[in-house]
């Protein structure tokens, strides 16, 4: 008789062995080619890039990011506005319209696009004023 372990496992437990190996290698191997990353609006380039793909042509002239670099608001020549927020690990973005609204919390600026499906957005700015005035000035044009 052989010396030696016999392991006699159950194929419900070697299927979950080899599964959860597999799961950890696709893991690794996502990681390895960088898959999967935060978007950051950490750069002038990432910014104009970021409104670009949300909205095909779009040219920022002035806009202002969220201190955790997720979210931004901003304005083109045609004084349109675009409201940036994270969506997984892209951005997704709206041009705002007559129903969005925006209210000053006391360190937040609060968007609400409008569009149930987009939703609200908090944002944290240094200029938070000028662009609740600019969101909530939106409306003001649609009854003129």
């Amino acid at each position: 008789m052989p010396i030696g372990i016999s392991m006699n496992l159950p194929p419900e437990i070697l299927q979950f062995v080899g599964s959860l190996l597999a799961i950890l290698l696709l893991a690794w191997l996502a990681h390895a080619l960088r898959l999967g990353g935060k978007p950051a609006l950490d750069s002038e380039a990432a910014i104009r890039r970021a409104a670009d793909e949300a909205v095909d042509g779009y040219e920022p002239t002035a806009w202002s990011v969220d201190m955790s670099g997720k979210s931004a608001i901003m304005c083109d020549a045609n004084g349109r506005l675009l409201l940036l927020r994270q969506h997984g690990n892209k951005l997704a973005g709206r041009i705002l319209g007559p129903d969005a609204t925006a209210r000053i919390a006391p360190s937040t600026l609060r968007i609400d696009s409008g569009e149930r499906r987009f939703g609200s957005v908090e944002l944290k700015l240094d200029d938070a004023q000028a662009w609740a005035e600019a969101v909530n000035a939106l409306g003001s044009h649609s009854n003129a």
